[in-house]
C-alpha cells in the first residue's frame, strides 16, 4: 500500500497536559520537543517524504510575556542543540512563517540549521514558527503586487509556488492532538484534500504507536480529490 509523502500536525495541548500533572506550563513543552524527537525518527523510517509541524502562531503573541518568551527561548536552544543530530539523521531542516520579528539570536540559529541541512534528503522537516495561514496568503499577494505580476498570469502554481516555502507539497494527512477539531489557521492552502485526524490525546501522550496506526488507517482510506470512483456513483 502506499504511504503519505506529507503529514502534518498540529501539537496542541502541552500546557493542559502539564496543568493535568500538577507541573508548569513550560514542562508540558519540554516534553513536546522530546515527543517530536520521536516522530521524527519515525517518520523517517516510514519513509514519509515531508514532516511539518506547527510549532509557534502568529496568534501565540497573545500568551502570558513570560510563555512567550520561554518559548522563543526554548525553541531556539532546541535547534542550536538538535541540529548536528538531525543532520546526522539526513534530515532538512525549514522553518516557515516570519521570521523578521524574531529575536536575533533565533534568526542565527535558524539561518545555522537550514544552511547546515540543505542538501539533506532523508525527511524533510518543516517547522512552523511565527506562523499563519492568512498571514502567508497575504504575504504571497504583496509579493504579486511588488513584483508586477499581472492577473492573468496568477495561477494555482505560481501561488504554490512563492509561498513562504515553494518545496511544500500537498499535505495528505492532517494531526491535531488535544481534543480539538479546528485548522486553527494552519497550512491553508496545502491542506485542500488533507484527511483529517483529530486526537484526543495532549501532545506529550502522543506515541510513534499512535502515529504509525494513522498511516495504516490513511492506506485504508479513498481518495477522490472531488471525483467519484465509478461513472453513476
Amino acid at each position: 500500500m502506499i504511504k503519505p509523502s506529507h503529514i502534518a500536525i498540529i501539537m496542541d495541548g502541552n500546557g493542559r497536559w502539564a496543568k493535568k500533572q500538577g507541573l508548569a506550563r513550560r514542562e508540558g513543552h519540554k516534553k513536546g520537543v522530546s515527543v517530536l524527537k520521536d516522530i521524527v525518527k519515525v517518520a523517517a523510517k516510514n519513509k514519509i517524504k515531508t514532516l511539518s509541524v506547527y510549532a509557534f502562531s502568529t496568534e501565540n503573541w497573545s500568551r502570558p510575556e513570560f510563555e512567550v518568551n520561554f518559548l522563543l527561548k526554548l525553541f531556539s536552544e532546541t535547534l542550536n542543540k538538535e541540529m548536528e543530530s538531525l543532520h546526522k539523521q539526513n534530515v532538512k531542516v525549514d522553518i516557515i512563517g516570519r521570521k523578521n520579528n524574531l529575536p536575533s539570536s533565533l534568526q542565527d540559529n535558524i539561518r545555522k540549521i537550514e544552511k547546515l541541512t540543505k542538501n539533506n534528503s532523508e525527511l524533510n522537516l518543516n517547522i512552523a514558527f511565527n506562523y499563519g495561514g492568512r498571514a502567508e496568503i497575504v504575504d504571497t499577494c504583496k509579493k504579486f503586487i511588488a513584483e508586477g505580476i499581472r492577473k492573468e498570469n496568477i495561477s494555482e502554481k505560481l501561488i504554490s509556488n512563492n509561498l513562504y516555502n515553494n518545496n511544500i507539497s500537498d499535505i495528505e494527512i492532517l494531526i491535531r492532538t488535544g481534543g480539538d477539531r479546528r485548522i486553527s489557521n494552519f497550512l491553508l492552502w496545502e491542506i485542500a484534500y488533507a484527511e483529517l485526524y483529530f486526537i484526543e490525546k495532549y501532545w506529550p501522550e502522543f506515541t510513534t504507536d499512535d502515529f504509525e496506526l494513522i498511516i495504516k488507517d490513511f492506506q485504508k482510506r479513498e481518495r477522490r480529490f472531488g471525483g467519484l470512483k465509478e461513472a453513476g456513483e
